[in-house]
This record gives C-alpha cells, structure tokens and sequence, in this order.
C-alpha cells in the first residue's frame, strides 16, 4: 500500500476516534490521535489479519497495552472491516461492544482485554512465548504509551522477552511525552527509553511515528532481527491531526464538545482534501 492511501486510512481513523469520543462524551482522543498512524501501519500494512475470519491461529496478535486509547484501536479496526464505522458512535454506552477499554470477549479484532496500565506488555511477552512453543509463524504486536513506562510490570515483561530472545515480539511506545499529569519527563522521567529497552536485551529504533517510510523501515529492521525482541520508540505528537489538540495534555482524556467536534471535523474534511 502507497503511502497516500495509508494516509487516507490515517485520516478516516482519525475521524473515527472524534466520532467516537464525541458520541460518547466520554474517552481518550489525545493518544489515539498520536497513535492513530501506528494503528494504520499495523492493520493496513504490517500484520497478517483478516476482519473473516478474526480468530485464525495463525494471526498475527495485537495488545494495546494502553488500553485507554481503545479509541484509535476501534477506529482502526472499524476502517479495516471488522465491525461497521456506524457502530463507532456507541463508544461506552450500555450494552455496546465498544467499552472504555478493549474486551476480547466483546470486540471482533480485539485480541487481550486490556486497561490496568503495564499489564498489557505481559500479555503480548506471553502470547510470544506460546507461539516460540509451539513453532507458529504469527508475530505479536503491542502498543505502550510513554507514561506507562512507569508501572513496574513493564520491566519485568521486557526482562522476560529479553531473556526469552522474543524476537516475534515488537514493542512499540508511543512516545508523545505527555501523560494525564503532565509532561512524562516531570511527572517520573522514564528517559532514556531507549537505552532502557536495550539494557533488557531489545534490539531498539526510533523513529516519526508519523512518518510512513520511517515506520515501514523500522517495522522491516524488526522482522529482519533475530535473537532478540525489538522495541520502537516512535516519537509522537499528542492530539495529532487536530491543531487545538496538538500538544496539549488537557486532551489526554477529554471528549471534544459540539463546537469543538465541528471544528475538527472540518481539520479533517480539510486534510482529506489535500490527499485525493
């Protein structure tokens, strides 16, 4: 897939993820919004899915492992083909299979209940394991935010992966250097996060998480790695796509009001244009 097309896909994620928090009045647009080009790559380009048949074994797996962002995640799957766009508009309410955060039992495409922050990483370090053990092709994919670096657990998960030689795991942080409480590096400084990773035996990239070409080199330099899991440090800007959003950390977790939603629609409506 070109890159114009990916970033036709990036936009209309985008647009779901305003659609989604919007109807709800209620979620996490800020994140999504930074990691919404990495969820296109994943589902558009990298990974060997189908919205047909959602539980074939041989799959690749993906753990949002900052499970508040189910947002992007639902956009995502929803522009893939998983479940209809319409059904974006029942984010959170009583009933829909689109929660707060990701439930496997509920969401075609979905493939760990994720939201208690660090858990997320143990899972995809698992599922990783099971597929070494059982000499499966499939890779596993997991999505962390840069204040989740935090919690304690993802260490011990990268500890594992790293002296499993995990090397059908990738580790991608999102990497926009804001968390609910402010700037990551004032609240409890994970930098540098990638000598971290490769303290615990990760092959490490950084890269624009909003760079097409940067993402397809460094997703190809993961798969060509071997012995070793890899971990992509994707440097990014919350609220990406929207400029009253860009940079702002009030927008971790705030719905965009009527008049907001409009206006960034319109952002949308714009980019839209500019890529046909």
């Amino acid at each position: 897939m070109d890159n114009l097309e990916l970033k036709r896909h990036a936009n209309e994620v985008r647009r779901g993820v305003l659609i989604g928090t919007h109807a709800a009045k209620a979620g996490h647009p800020g994140g999504s919004l930074s990691a919404a080009d990495i969820f296109t790559y994943l589902y558009f380009e990298e990974m060997n899915v189908d919205p047909a048949n959602p539980k074939d074994p041989k799959r690749d797996r993906f753990v949002l492992s900052k499970g508040h962002t189910a947002p992007g995640l639902y956009a995502a799957l929803a522009e893939k083909g998983f479940f209809p766009k319409e059904e974006l508009t029942t984010l959170r309410k009583l009933g829909s299979h689109l929660q707060g955060h990701p439930s496997l039992k509920c969401t075609s495409g979905v493939d760990m209940s994720t939201g208690s922050l660090g858990q997320g990483i143990s899972a995809a370090a698992g599922m990783a394991m099971a597929g070494k053990l059982d000499n499966a092709d499939y890779r596993v994919y997991t999505l962390l935010g840069d204040g989740e670096l935090e919690e304690g657990q993802v260490w011990e998960a990268s500890m594992f992966a790293g002296a499993k030689k995990l090397d059908n795991l990738v580790v991608i942080v999102d990497n926009n250097g804001l968390q609910i409480d402010g700037p990551v590096s004032e609240v409890n400084d994970p930098n540098p996060i990638d000598k971290k990773f490769e303290a615990f035996n990760f092959h490490v990239i950084n890269v624009d998480a909003h760079d097409f070409d940067a993402l397809r080199a460094a997703f190809k330099e993961a798969r060509e790695t071997k012995g070793m899991p890899t971990a992509i440090i994707a440097h990014s800007l919350k609220g990406k796509g929207i400029s009253f959003m860009e940079g702002q950390v009030g927008w971790h977790g705030k719905a965009p009001n009527d008049e907001e939603f409009a206006t960034a629609m319109a952002e949308l409506d714009k980019i839209e244009e500019g890529l046909k």
